[in-house]
């Protein structure tokens, strides 16, 4: 048995959900980034669909929908992506097939009007809605981002939306560190089964 020579470090949500990607994707598939944000995400999950593979990208934010559209661009994968103004609540509207990935990241657009931000009753929609969405064996990972009223109201209300779901259904993961402070980001992750 082979040992990495990187030690492993346990690390915030957002690096558990960007592992869980590169263990997910597959070449081909189609994936959802359901809040572009800066567009690091979509970067990310672009390169790993490969050119085959698509990338439906959405944010209420039009500003965020160019910020990714440009840096997109710049990395020479804007080819395979599909970018819209919409808020994720509606991602049915414009995903039409079953998807092996939709990514979430709540909150706020980093360098952006913090008085726009995603709020628990579009979210749990666009969750349901991504649930809904999902391949057999495909996963919805879901990063909150609680230390503002609206964040902490979604990080209050995921968990109970998570649990309700049928273990025959779904497998659902919900990572945060417990000596890391109320303002923690938190990492849900959820596998349709199949």
């Amino acid at each position: 048995m082979a040992f990495s020579e990187t030690p492993y470090e346990l690390r915030s949500a957002r690096f558990l959900a960007a592992e869980v990607h590169a263990r997910v994707l597959r070449p081909g598939d189609t994936v959802v980034d359901a809040t572009l944000g800066n567009g690091h995400d979509a970067c990310r999950l672009a390169e790993l669909v490969g050119p085959e593979g698509r990338l439906i990208g959405m944010d209420v934010q039009a500003e965020a929908v160019e910020r990714s559209r440009a840096r997109l661009t710049e990395a020479g994968l804007i080819g395979r992506c599909e970018l819209h103004v919409l808020g994720h609540e509606r991602m049915a509207e414009i995903v039409r097939e079953p998807v092996r990935l939709i990514v979430f990241n709540l909150g706020w657009l980093p360098g952006g009007d913090k008085t726009i931000t995603t709020h628990w009753d579009t979210t749990r929609r666009a969750v349901e809605a991504a649930l809904s969405l999902l391949l057999p064996g495909g996963v919805l990972t879901v990063c909150a981002y609680p230390g503002h009223a609206a964040g902490d109201e979604e990080r209050s209300a995921l968990p109970g939306l998570f649990a309700a779901l049928r273990p025959q259904d779904y497998n659902v993961l919900h990572q945060r560190f417990l000596n890391a402070g109320p303002g923690a980001p938190e990492c849900f992750v959820a596998q349709r089964q199949g």
